[in-house]
């Protein structure tokens, strides 16, 4: 393991998000590093697309959302 070193401004925004997530610091990072290098490998597919094909690869099946009568 190394050390990254990233600025202010991004580690404030990550300590942010990790309250949000309920993840450590370090766990929101390496969320974001994995999420953004799918993104780059993967151009074509949209956010959801990969969180769908990560939820089913770690073995959960994402229910479909259908909408609610008003």
């Amino acid at each position: 393991m190394g050390i990254v070193n990233i600025d202010d401004d991004l580690h404030d925004a990550v300590r942010k998000a990790s309250a949000v997530t309920f993840r450590s610091i370090n766990a929101q990072a390496a969320w974001w590093i994995r999420i953004g290098k799918l993104a780059e490998m993967n151009p074509t597919l949209s956010f959801n697309e990969i969180m769908q094909r990560e939820l089913i690869a770690a073995g959960v099946t994402p229910e479909p959302l259908t909408a609610s009568a008003a």
